[in-house]
């Protein structure tokens, strides 16, 4: 069986260890995946190890966890879910270096050991671009004046928003983006990311504490929109952003982070009607790359996000989900 920490059980690691920071570590198909895809990439004899802290955990029990993988010298490094803001906030000023998405987004995924320097890094910008543009059609948000609405304000959120405001996309940006979250604190600290970074994207937030509030403004969206569920809700916590009688525009594009998890919001996208021409995708591809993006940084190995390499990545992994 897999070993799961608390922050107040943290053993230290008797052989070279990766620990993955989350709510449910135990329960993610990586802990199935790992020891294949270290096998694949000849990472050697290493473990992963799972770390459990409850959602908005106190800050002394991010500090303990920093602090562990900072002095132990068996651990190399781990990958944060969930926690990522919260994390960062709560123990930044233990990390001997930061990268410079990490400064601006105020959160760490990755955290890596590099000749006993702990590195605090923002991978979520590139990984969840990678997912978004695998299944976002080319040129979509130019040809369709389309807007993109993300439910949940934290890192993955944050980053998303990123990803799709680089200029580098030209005239392919969403008309607008609209956030929205159910407490208002991280709603301030996504709206000074996004001016910080100079995002082009004309930025509505919304405060939104029950899922009527949502539902009013799914309800609003043009056809074609880009729909995402960053909330959490179906795998950190039962439910959905949405209600029941959500309704979707015609032609959106709806994507829920999670790939596990009860999924309600995936449920009432595909009990939309047909004619809705939806087109529904899972979190599957963003946790393939939100991990190889990481287990790139921690164990200094460069892993392709295409081709026959990553391929046959996401054939081990398929098998175990």
């Amino acid at each position: 069986m897999p070993t799961t920490y608390t922050y107040d059980t943290i053993q230290p690691a008797t052989k070279p260890t990766f620990y993955f920071i989350g709510v449910t570590t135990g329960q993610s198909s990586i802990r199935r995946v790992f020891p294949a895809w270290a096998e694949e990439l000849g990472l050697g004899d290493v473990e992963m190890v799972g770390i459990d802290l409850a959602v908005h955990a106190p800050p002394e029990h991010y500090r303990v966890v920093v602090q562990f993988l900072k002095d132990d010298p068996l651990s190399l490094g781990a990958l944060v879910t969930t926690h990522k803001l919260d994390l960062y906030h709560a123990a930044g000023d233990l990390f001997d270096s930061t990268d410079s998405l990490a400064e601006l987004m105020s959160e760490v995924s990755c955290l890596a050991k590099h000749d006993g320097k702990l590195q605090a890094s923002a991978k979520d910008p590139y990984s969840s671009g990678l997912a978004l543009d695998a299944f976002v059609p080319e040129d979509h948000f130019a040809r369709s004046g389309a807007e993109v609405f993300i439910m949940g304000a934290g890192g993955s959120a944050i980053a998303i928003d990123w990803h799709l405001g680089q200029r580098s996309r030209g005239l392919n940006l969403p008309s607008r983006a609209v956030v929205s979250n159910r407490s208002t604190p991280r709603l301030e600290t996504f709206q000074e990311v996004h001016e910080q970074d100079g995002n082009p994207l004309p930025l509505e937030i919304v405060h939104a504490p029950t899922e009527t509030d949502n539902d009013a403004v799914l309800r609003a969206l043009s056809p074609g929109a880009l729909v995402i569920n960053a909330t959490g809700l179906g795998k950190d916590a039962p439910g959905s952003p949405l209600s029941d009688a959500a309704v979707f525009p015609e032609g959106a594009l709806v994507w829920d982070l999670n790939y596990r998890g009860n999924l309600v919001f995936l449920d009432q996208a595909r009990s939309q009607p047909a004619s809705y021409r939806l087109h529904i995708e899972d979190g599957w591809f963003y946790f393939i790359h939100g991990w190889t993006q990481v287990i790139s940084e921690v164990f200094q190995t460069n892993i392709p996000t295409s081709g026959p390499t990553f391929d046959r990545l996401v054939e081990i992994a398929g098998g175990a989900r």
